[in-house]
């Protein structure tokens, strides 16, 4: 497995060993234009991805910068910035997209090796 350094965006802290496994649980999520919280630290993480940047961390202290930050680059091209709290702890489909992702399948774009075979 991968091992990842998460710092704050703001302040280059790092997390507690556990925030850190709630951080790593959130690299494998599929989505984009979510906040969720990482916890026992409440750290913030911003699942960017597309026209909305990377993903971003703040820790508990940065939280209210990192949202402002968003909003304000972010705002006027969709409503995703603007969500209000609570954020989800979790997506609730992290589990289930990493096999498929790395499978290649919810995608529009073909698979050749996963064609079928003429008969």
């Amino acid at each position: 497995m991968a091992s990842y350094i998460f710092r704050c965006q703001f302040c280059d802290a790092q997390p507690d060993p556990l925030t850190q496994v709630s951080l790593e649980r959130t690299v494998v999520e599929v989505t984009f234009g979510a906040y969720v919280d990482a916890m026992p630290e409440k750290w913030l993480v911003w699942h960017g991805h597309g026209p909305y940047g990377p993903p971003r961390y703040a820790c508990a202290e940065h939280r209210g910068d990192l949202v402002a930050y968003l909003r304000h680059h972010y705002g006027a091209i969709g409503p995703h910035p603007w969500k209000r709290p609570p954020y989800p702890t979790q997506l609730g489909r992290s589990d289930r997209a990493e096999r498929p992702v790395s499978l290649g399948e919810g995608s529009s774009m073909p698979r050749w090796r996963k064609t079928p075979e003429p008969e």
